[in-house]
């Protein structure tokens, strides 16, 4: 794979199909599922005397965040809630708490 080749898969993989979802419409409600998508790529290659290498990497992220809901001709955005993202900073509230905390004399 070559590097132009890397920067199509990864304006692909970004493009807006990955951050909205196929609609899907029940009893006249229309629910449009939403992604936070983030990524990036690289690549790179070299030439030394009688060798010549290459090399490229691709990471992507994706976590839903919530759906468009579409009734009586009235849209509006319903945030999904992340319990292990609220668990981990509460976690990390108390550690900071019971860590910088100092008990008066």
């Amino acid at each position: 794979m070559n590097v132009d080749e890397m920067v199509k898969g990864t304006h692909d993989a970004l493009g807006a199909r990955r951050v909205y979802g196929d609609p899907v419409v029940q009893n006249g409600v229309t629910v449009i599922p939403v992604a936070s998508v983030r990524g990036g790529g690289g690549g790179g290659s070299g030439e030394r005397v009688g060798q010549t290498g290459g090399g490229g990497g691709f990471g992507l992220e994706a976590r839903a965040v919530g759906a468009y809901v579409i009734r009586d001709d009235r849209v509006r955005f319903e945030p999904v809630v992340d319990v292990t993202r609220i668990a981990v900073a509460a976690f990390t509230a108390l550690a900071l708490i019971a860590f910088f905390w100092r008990p008066r004399r």
